[in-house]
């Protein structure tokens, strides 16, 4: 048995796996002598003799430990917006001392609240100390970050001092803009000395524009004004109240839309709808059916200041459902309770769009799993996508060649099909005389690709 004596302060350890095991000899023993002065450590791996030849231990210093590179995950922190020069020699309770005494000017002091949450105070105690609530601090920070866009795109001065006196609300309002749009909002709000309110009326027209363009008039309006956006606004707002009867509000709206209207185009559009030349445009409209075939936007319902509820049915349901479907439902009461005269278990809430607004009774939805029963042609991942059919069944005689009706599998009565969209002059050449009702608007679901509230760096 050989043996190995190594000065080391502590004891040496050597895993056995590493050692070969000779037939005739046993695996070589460590032991350990202490010594009061440690030398470097060596280590050896004992070979055991083989035939006829002893061979002399191997001693070799041990490599360095090879250096591990970190990786550790940094998770990305915006920089905190620059102070201005009299605050950044400030310790924290000075900082909060000039929250709290709001002195400055709103745009200087702002800054100072991400600068003490970088330090670790959250909103709900800097509320506490300052008296500035959670919502006030987000709105100040962002109005602040909106004024610095606005330095950058060369607004005039004199424009830019409008917003030194609670400006942090008209300038949050304007915060989804992009930065051209912001400089043209913002001269806009100063020539027209718009308060907040107004100021979010604003922003939501002038970012609502673009998806607009199925709307009557929608071509009149100039998209890169903000006075004609927010006109389109207020007309769109007059048409509604116009199918809703609600004539007082009609006028109201159409004044409104007159007041901040900028293009010649748009002012001549609305001078004629309010003396009422438009009639006769829309009755020539009726000769020629045409249905809307609009896609929903994320939010829509909740900004349209109209909506209308449908019942739901499936298409593959067959005629039963849309039969069955309650006719009749209405708001009741001072909280406006939504009451069907019958149970039902699927409904839907539309904007109020004009081909349904005026819509009381009879109005249903028909769910379809495709577009590819639709009787004209279109791309084929838009065949694919589901729709919603609305129809009303107060009219349900096929009157129209140019119409479109909501038909049992082509108007055939075969028991092998669902419900279908059929042009009428196909259902009279067919025999068809009645339908389930014609078809006011085509509803396709939104999409996430196409909203565009998200800024980059550079708007």
């Amino acid at each position: 048995m050989f043996s190995l004596t190594v000065n080391s302060p502590k004891p040496l350890s050597l895993s056995t796996p590493f050692l070969p095991i000779h037939p005739h000899h046993s695996p070589p023993s460590i032991t350990h002598k202490p010594t009061p002065n440690p030398k470097p450590i060596i280590t050896s791996l004992m070979m055991p003799p083989s035939s006829g030849e002893r061979k002399q231990p191997q001693f070799s210093t041990p490599p360095p430990p090879p250096q591990q590179q970190q990786h550790l995950y940094q998770p990305f922190r915006p920089p905190p917006s620059p102070l201005p020069p009299k605050f950044r020699n400030l310790d924290t309770n000075s900082k909060l001392e000039v929250l709290a005494n709001r002195l400055g000017l709103w745009y200087e002091f702002a800054p100072l609240i991400p600068s003490l949450t970088s330090e670790g105070f959250t909103p709900s105690t800097l509320e506490e100390i300052t008296g500035i609530t959670g919502v006030e601090q987000n709105r100040l920070v962002v109005g602040a970050q909106v004024r610095e866009s606005l330095i950058e795109s060369k607004l005039d001065q004199e424009t830019l001092s409008f917003f030194d006196s609670g400006g942090a609300e008209l300038l949050y309002e304007i915060r989804l803009l992009s930065a051209r749009q912001r400089a043209d909002a913002a001269s806009f709000m100063v020539r027209n000395a718009f308060d907040a309110k107004q100021a979010q009326d604003l922003a939501r027209a002038m970012k609502d524009y673009p998806r607009r363009r199925v709307d009557y008039g929608w071509d009149k309006f100039n998209g890169d004004s903000p006075g004609d956006c927010l006109a389109f606004l207020f007309f769109r707002l007059a048409m509604e109240h116009a199918a809703a009867d609600a004539e007082d509000s009609r006028t109201v709206a159409m004044e409104k839309a007159l007041e901040v209207v900028e293009s010649e185009n748009a002012r001549t559009l609305l001078v004629e709808e309010v003396e009422g030349k438009g009639v006769a445009k829309e009755s020539v409209i009726d000769d020629a059916v045409t249905v809307p075939l609009v896609r929903m936007k994320l939010g829509e319902v909740a900004e349209s200041s109209v909506v209308v509820v449908l019942p739901v049915c499936k298409a593959e349901a067959r005629q039963f459902e849309v039969e069955a479907a309650p006719w009749e439902c209405g708001g009741v009461g001072d909280f406006g309770v939504v009451e069907a005269e019958k149970d039902w278990r699927r409904w839907v809430v539309l904007p109020g769009w004009q081909p349904i607004s005026g819509l009381e009774r009879g109005g249903v939805a028909v769910s379809f799993k495709s577009g590819k029963l639709l009787p004209w042609k279109e791309k084929r991942k838009y065949k694919e996508e589901p729709v919603l059919v609305v129809a009303d069944r107060g009219r349900k005689e096929v009157a129209m060649d140019d119409g479109f009706y909501l038909v049992l599998g082509g108007g055939n009565g075969s028991n092998d099909e669902g419900l279908k969209v059929e042009r009428g002059l196909t259902l009279k050449e067919m025999g068809v005389e009645t339908s389930l009702g014609m078809v006011l608007l085509v509803v396709r679901p939104p999409r996430w690709e196409d909203e565009d509230t998200q800024l980059i760096d550079d708007e």
